[in-house]
């Protein structure tokens, strides 16, 4: 466990702050609705809007909303650019 990602009480902190991902979707214009529609794989609402609140997600469904994100926009963007952490495996 990296120590800038823990509580006081050495607990995994699971809410990290707003995300790059939902500067980035209000900037482009796209809502939650958008990416899930643009997604291949299963992906929810719920799951994007913990994205862009920064409610700790796993790295496969960061790596999901990713791939509908750059569906969605057609662009190649990062993980590092939609989030400031590092998803549990």
């Amino acid at each position: 466990m990296r120590g800038e990602l823990t509580n006081e009480e050495g607990e995994e902190e699971r809410n990290l702050g707003p995300q790059p991902i939902a500067r980035l979707l209000e900037e482009l214009g796209l809502s939650h609705h958008d990416v899930v529609a643009a997604s291949t794989e299963q992906i929810t609402h719920k799951m994007v809007a913990k994205a862009g609140k920064g409610r700790r997600l796993s790295r496969k469904v960061q790596v999901k909303i990713l791939n509908a994100v750059n569906a969605a926009t057609k662009q190649r963007f990062g993980l590092s650019e939609l989030f400031n952490y590092t998803g549990r495996v």
